[in-house]
């Protein structure tokens, strides 16, 4: 707690700064953080091993990922949609036995009630010289009667409903969740849409120095360069990925020099506006770059 809640003999405003003190002290609502350059990760890592990648593919929507890695992730998903797939028949196969042996447990109420009611049925004679008085005085008694038993079906309706947790006969049952049909869509880790095997782009970098090694190139700050203008790329570089070669170029060679024939400048293939996938890249940690840099952390609220 701020000094301003210890002793509040400083001032009566409850400033901002000491708000946020408390707030981030407390343990409860959303915390908000702008992150900085190191944690972001630089435009030829991998999404989900956020390392950098030696066999990359993309996805339609720009997103980089090793092609290992992303395999692994789709037949994980399948594997436990399978999984998924067969709890929920089980569950489909018990509640369909279960609905069965209710429909025969009702099935035999109602022969029993109509057992009982043909059994309570006995014919009574007429007798002609008793008085209407009599008659009449045996209806108001099975009027009241039957008021008093209405009034005792209501109250004891009445108490069936109260939730009396401690009555053992009131007490609540807990039932299994209810399993939903799982998807057999896998989608995608980062754009939430779906993926296919066939629809990942391999994708090929063009070294800075092609003399080097692998393990020398990724020492290396500056790594790649643009396929046709040699320009070095990086996170403050828009990119883009030619579908046909999987050419990494610039968006700025793109717009200047690509898009006036519309021709792959490596394999000579004619190209369309969906062959040019701009690619998805990390920040550089000014606020300028584009790209959203605050992370934001959902806590729980005291409310009143």
């Amino acid at each position: 707690m701020t000094r301003h809640g210890k002793n509040c003999t400083a001032g009566a405003v409850y400033t901002y700064h000491e708000k946020r003190k408390d707030t981030a002290a407390s343990g409860y609502g959303t915390q908000s953080i702008r992150l900085g350059k190191d944690a972001i990760k630089d435009f030829d890592c991998c999404c989900l091993s956020l390392q950098t990648c030696q066999d990359p593919v993309m996805t339609p929507d720009g997103f980089l990922y090793e092609k290992q890695a992303i395999l692994e992730y789709i037949l994980h998903q399948k594997t436990e949609t399978a999984k998924k797939m067969k709890a929920y028949e089980k569950q489909k196969q018990a509640q369909k036995s279960s609905s069965r042996l209710e429909s025969k447990s009702e099935e035999r109420e109602k022969v029993e009630r109509f057992k009982t009611r043909e059994n309570s049925i006995v014919s009574k004679p007429i007798n002609p010289f008793t008085s209407g008085l009599t008659q009449g005085g045996e209806k108001g008694r099975a009027d009241s009667g039957s008021a008093q038993s209405s009034s005792a079906a209501s109250v004891a309706s009445s108490s069936q409903s109260l939730p009396s947790f401690w009555i053992p006969s009131l007490t609540p049952q807990s039932k299994p969740t209810l399993l939903k049909k799982p998807s057999k869509t896998v989608l995608c880790p980062m754009s939430g849409r779906p993926i296919k095997m066939n629809e990942l782009i391999p994708v090929r970098f063009t070294p800075l120095d092609p003399s080097l090694d692998r393990v020398a190139l990724l020492t290396r700050q500056d790594r790649y360069v643009c396929a046709v203008t040699r320009d070095i790329l990086g996170n403050s570089v828009p990119c883009a990925v030619l579908r046909p070669s999987g050419t990494v170029v610039t968006l700025e060679c793109v717009e200047k020099l690509i898009k006036k024939d519309m021709m792959d400048p490596v394999t000579g293939d004619k190209l369309s506006d969906r062959d040019i996938i701009p690619m998805q890249r990390g920040g550089t940690g000014f606020s300028a770059s584009g790209v959203d840099l605050r992370a934001k952390e959902a806590r729980p609220v005291m409310q009143v």
